[in-house]
């Protein structure tokens, strides 16, 4: 048996209260951003997979785990399979009338979820990123009450080392009063915007905060808005940018690791 995994916390904190609205929502959010083994009826094509289909009480469901080795232990025997992270996975099975028989029988997280909780996570995951075109309202400290989103956006922009120099979470007051949330990318290139934005949107949508006013900008370092969001803003932690790995064999990317191209169901 694996050491407990991030997908076994999240699952077991929806499981001390499952009228929980934001532990369910953390764990829809992990699992979205999980890489997921998918175990295949057959080896997996050049832009298509298989997946070995559970059918029970006339649903059906795909067989995944968050561990090769749990993979492994359900299936006692070498198998096919395809990683994938849990976003494509759900972009795959929505609107199929699949769902996910996720590491059943051999980890504490083990769980079926049915197909309409696929179409619901693909409907999140699609919402428009949230990036602000209209100009920057007076920007001040954090408002407190906005303070509870600082965890939830470091653990959401663990993957954005290296996209921006710094974020920096403030608010902002418009010219008819109202205050805003304001999230502030510092130094992001363009190509780099929506990916930023998107995982800003899904910050809000896998925490309960889908309600909370958030706008992402992007600035420059040298601006007076950066200027002042430096010395009134939050910080929130970005790693390190990632080390350049040693030169390799090219090798061929496998089905659907781009997100925007999921492999085809056979």
């Amino acid at each position: 048996m694996t050491e407990e995994t991030p997908l076994d916390q999240a699952h077991g904190l929806m499981l001390v209260d499952l009228a929980d609205d934001t532990a369910r929502l953390g764990f829809y959010g992990a699992l979205a951003d999980t890489e997921l083994f998918v175990l295949l009826t057959d080896e997996a094509g050049s832009d298509s997979i298989s997946p070995d289909i559970l059918e029970l009480d006339d649903m059906r469901y795909a067989l995944v785990f968050d561990r090769e080795e749990r993979l492994s232990d359900f299936t006692k025997t070498a198998a096919p399979y395809a990683a994938l992270p849990g976003r494509v996975i759900a972009g795959m099975l929505a609107g199929r009338k699949i769902g996910i028989g996720l590491n059943l029988g051999v980890a504490s997280s083990s769980i079926l979820i049915p197909p309409e909780a696929m179409d619901w996570l693909q409907e999140a995951l699609a919402g428009a990123p949230m990036q602000s075109s209209k100009q920057i309202g007076t920007i001040t400290g954090l408002d407190p009450r906005a303070a509870a989103l600082i965890p939830i956006l470091t653990d959401k922009l663990r993957f954005a080392g290296g996209l921006a120099r710094n974020a920096l979470l403030a608010s902002t007051q418009g010219e008819d009063g109202s205050e805003t949330t304001l999230l502030g990318f510092i130094n992001a290139p363009d190509e780099a915007h929506p990916a930023l934005a998107r995982a800003a949107s899904e910050a809000l949508v896998f925490s309960g905060f889908e309600d909370q006013p958030l706008d992402v900008v992007f600035v420059r370092q040298d601006s007076d808005d950066a200027r002042i969001l430096a010395e009134v803003g939050t910080d929130i932690p970005l790693p390190a940018p990632p080390t350049a790995p040693k030169p390799e064999k090219v090798q061929i990317a496998p089905p659907g690791s781009d997100p925007n191209k999921p492999p085809i169901l056979k």
